[in-house]
């Protein structure tokens, strides 16, 4: 599903070029559970960020589902992570204005789904997570595991065949956190949905069948 072949990333900060990602090679197959770990500054969310389609590696190759996607322009980019990819961060990244409803039926609405398609599909997702009664609801009126919650389902809604999360249970108490990490790992195993989390909690990444270690913009280690 995911293949990178010796992807790069530098950035110019003043008179100096930081090298974040430094040749990383990484495959990754359809259906797996990856972790992805290490220390503030190792470069990992710069990858999540180029998995992602966020960022453009500054050399190197990028394969998703088979289809190069290094050169696309920015609408076919843009076209491919609604399509393929789904996000879920620490910070939850929700439209403050809009309620959980509509922040959940926002894909399917720039993704051009008719309205009498997108209702049900909506509903559908709040009764999955347990949030019918949190439909009207804006994020300022939610719990921080609610919240993440409505991201999980808005990522999902496009029923997109890759799942990515940012430190998802960073901004949670301990109860929340397991809530939204069941959830998680009940797509991946009951849906099939390939997971990759970038976590600095080592419990949460131990939970991974795969876990891939960066260190100064390299694979220190890949375990299985």
């Amino acid at each position: 599903m995911i293949a990178l072949s010796g992807v790069t990333r530098a950035y110019t900060l003043g008179d100096q070029t930081v090298q974040a990602i430094a040749g990383i090679n990484l495959s990754i197959q359809r259906g797996e559970y990856c972790s992805i770990m290490g220390p503030s500054g190792s470069g990992k969310s710069t990858l999540l960020n180029l998995i992602a389609l966020l960022d453009r590696p500054s050399s190197g190759r990028y394969e998703l589902n088979g289809e190069d996607v290094t050169g696309l322009s920015d609408d076919q980019l843009a076209s491919v992570r609604n399509r393929s990819i789904g996000f879920v961060f620490q910070s939850f990244h929700l439209v403050p204005r809009l309620s959980a409803a509509q922040n959940i039926e926002l894909p399917l609405v720039l993704a051009g789904v008719a309205p009498r398609e997108r209702t049900p599909r909506v509903q559908a997702a709040l009764a999955a997570l347990g949030l019918e009664s949190r439909a009207g609801h804006r994020p300022s009126e939610l719990s921080g595991g609610q919240r993440q919650r409505v991201a999980i389902a808005r990522a999902m809604i496009m029923q997109p065949p890759l799942l990515l999360a940012d430190e998802p249970t960073g901004n949670l108490d301990s109860a929340s956190g397991a809530q939204v990490v069941e959830i998680l790992e009940g797509l991946h195993r009951e849906q099939g949905v390939t997971l990759l989390v970038v976590t600095h909690d080592a419990a949460l990444g131990l939970r991974a069948s795969r876990r891939i270690r960066i260190s100064d913009g390299r694979i220190a280690a890949d375990e299985h």
